[in-house]
């Protein structure tokens, strides 16, 4: 038969404890967890002031001056700011606070009256030898013990038997819940992930080397929370939401779990209205809606992030916040995408998560997670339109698969666990047009994945592409002939934003997904060499002129009307009078004239989101003043160049 397991009751003190006295605590313990039979052990620590603490089962009892002292500190430090506390005086408070707390710490001398305490002073040795001193004594030693179940902070407590490669075994702590945060030794926390019978497997979020086996840890009984609200516009923060831009502490009065359940049915409506990223091809072709999920895939190098980025300065004056999340990237891009949202003036707006390459793991695996909770905060506590980058979705499950092997998780397709579908669906899932009722917000996430040599129905990409209400394909070929941005319109789609899209970009843009395709049908067609008749050639040469008016510069959104007129004139056949480098110099300066001439037709465009047949009657009026000017110009260029 296997043996039997004696428990152990450990009490810890600041000076030696009679005997006795230990073994009444412990015997109030026992009867507590129904321990039949029990290992009392005993031992000292001064650094604990006064007072006791009690180790039984998976419990740590602090009953201790030091651990008072150090629950009052924490309770101050999370106190709520008073209103017009400036951030500044804010942080001074605190400082404040825990200044005077370790003086007062560094400064105690009082030493706890504890039965059989030899160490007492003169008066006190005169005390211990008036009359009914030990039963006054032993009759308060009873009443705190009584007390001790409330008056004393609890904790569940286990003890570390492995540690390897940033994963931790504990054995202990059997009420532990899945993701809860674990606090393991004085400084280092990890998440509970893998919850087994005996032990219980946590990944640590830093690598820490104070951790090691037979150090112990304790239950927070809370998950990971993060910083939400305004004042985190304009940061730089880490995946846990401490400042890394060298700013100073970030002033905050909520905080946030990274992990919620996701709005229900009835708490959302319909996607209505348009999220306009200023990048004509995906306005006209994939158009996105508040609220919506659009998946950015493709290889590397071919200027995902770029179409993000642009997304995010077009924002700039549309009252929406934005959240930036880099996942796995070196800090020299991420430095670099900063620095394009400062230049750019859209910093001022945008919070961006940070879990660089040279992260743990848990860090990268939390840092989306971390960067949704931080748009919740915004959408429902101020009811603002939230656009969010997950940049990218296919490091984070790459994270995701090395936490998992690390936790020995039986692998499946590609080594990745059976989970890692439900990993970002429920991620996504967050992302929704709330209605009235819960304030109308929303959140609008724009997830990035990378593809191998253009394989779009690898395993990350097919799964995201399954949860995603649409997909913009970059393709590799497209990029490196000239065409950025580089999207590939047979493989793209949206689901849902085409219901949000105006009337006048639905107008224009209407017919352009077929001339497209005719065009590549055509192109095809005339490599074999073989004449073509004037129609033919003139339709070659108007999808030429489109394929023009979607080419964009990086980081120069458009405007609507500017789109909607660019589309307009993409469509008449005097497009095909142009040479292809002619162009896009033809509309710059055709939309600088209209600027000039019509100013009202534009606000109208943008104001009403419709182009009518007034505009039409305008806009072909404008043409016909313009064409002698471009001819004039023409003639003067040819000149100059000879």
């Amino acid at each position: 038969m296997p043996e039997r397991i004696i428990p152990a009751i450990r009490i810890v003190s600041a000076v030696a404890i009679d005997e006795n006295a230990a073994r009444k605590i412990a015997d109030h313990f026992a009867a507590k967890l129904l321990f039949a039979d029990y290992d009392l052990q005993t031992d000292t620590d001064p650094e604990l002031i006064g007072g006791v603490i009690v180790y039984a089962g998976d419990y740590r009892y602090d009953h201790s001056i030091r651990g008072q002292l150090a629950r009052i500190a924490s309770h101050l430090k999370k106190r709520q700011p008073l209103d017009g506390d400036l951030d500044g005086e804010t942080d001074l408070d605190e400082q404040m606070i825990q200044e005077t707390l370790n003086d007062a710490l560094a400064s105690f001398s009082e030493e706890p009256i504890i039965p059989g305490n030899t160490n007492l002073s003169d008066d006190r040795i005169g005390q211990a030898d008036e009359p009914g001193f030990r039963q006054r004594q032993a009759e308060a030693l009873r009443l705190s013990l009584d007390a001790f179940m409330s008056s004393s902070s609890i904790d569940e407590v286990g003890q570390v038997i492995r540690v390897h490669d940033g994963v931790a075994t504990i054995r202990g702590m059997h009420n532990c819940l899945s993701n809860e945060l674990v606090m393991l030794g004085e400084q280092t926390y990890g998440i509970a992930m893998n919850l087994e019978r005996e032990n219980i497997g946590v990944v640590m979020l830093e690598n820490d080397n104070t951790v090691h086996q037979g150090t112990i840890c304790k239950r927070t009984g809370a998950p990971i929370r993060v910083p939400a609200g305004k004042s985190l516009l304009g940061r730089v923060v880490d995946a846990l939401g401490r400042p890394i831009d060298g700013m100073g502490p970030v002033s905050h009065s909520d905080l946030r779990p990274i992990e919620v359940p996701a709005p229900a049915i009835l708490d959302r409506k319909p996607v209505t209205r348009s999220l306009h990223t200023g990048v004509t091809a995906i306005d006209a072709l994939t158009p996105i809606g508040y609220g919506q999920r659009e998946l950015i895939i493709g290889d590397r190098q071919t200027g995902k992030t770029a179409l993000a980025i642009d997304a995010i300065i077009n924002q700039r004056d549309k009252s929406v916040q934005c959240v930036y999340v880099a996942i796995g990237q070196k800090m020299s891009t991420v430095a670099s995408v900063v620095n394009t949202l400062q230049r750019y003036g859209a910093l001022s707006y945008t919070t961006v998560v940070v879990a660089s390459a040279s992260d743990s793991a848990a860090l990268q695996y939390l840092a989306p997670y971390a960067g949704c909770a931080m748009a919740e905060g915004l959408m429902e506590r101020y009811q603002s339109d939230v656009l969010i980058v997950y940049d990218d979705l296919t490091k984070h499950a790459q994270a995701y698969r090395a936490i998992s092997l690390l936790l020995r998780r039986p692998p499946g397709r590609e080594a990745y666990p059976g989970d890692i579908f439900y990993l970002h669906a429920r991620l996504l899932e967050r992302a929704c047009q709330l209605n009235d009722e819960r304030g109308g917000g929303s959140i609008t996430a724009l997830p990035i994945v990378e593809t191998q040599s253009g394989d779009i129905s690898a395993y990350i990409p097919t799964n995201v592409i399954s949860i995603t209400d649409g997909q913009i394909y970059l393709e590799s070929e497209l990029f490196f002939s000239g065409q950025r941005p580089a999207i590939n319109v047979g493989l793209s789609v949206s689901r849902v934003g085409g219901a949000a899209q105006s009337k006048a970009m639905r107008k224009v843009a209407g017919p352009l997904r077929i001339r497209l395709a005719q065009y590549r049908e055509l192109e095809a067609f005339s490599q074999f060499g073989s004449e073509l008749d004037a129609e033919t050639q003139e339709q070659l040469r108007i999808g030429t002129a489109l394929l023009e008016v979607l080419k964009q510069n990086q980081y120069h959104p458009l405007p609507v009307a500017d789109q909607v007129l660019m589309l307009h004139l993409a469509g008449q056949s005097l497009m095909s009078r142009l040479d292809r480098e002619d162009v896009k110099r033809f509309l710059e300066r055709f939309l600088q004239y209209i600027h000039s001439r019509y100013p009202s037709m534009i606000t109208q465009i943008s104001e009403d989101g419709q182009f009518t047949d007034e505009h039409h009657a305008l806009l072909e009026q404008a043409i016909t003043a313009f064409w002698p000017r471009w001819d004039a110009e023409q003639e003067e260029y040819g000149t100059a160049t000879v």
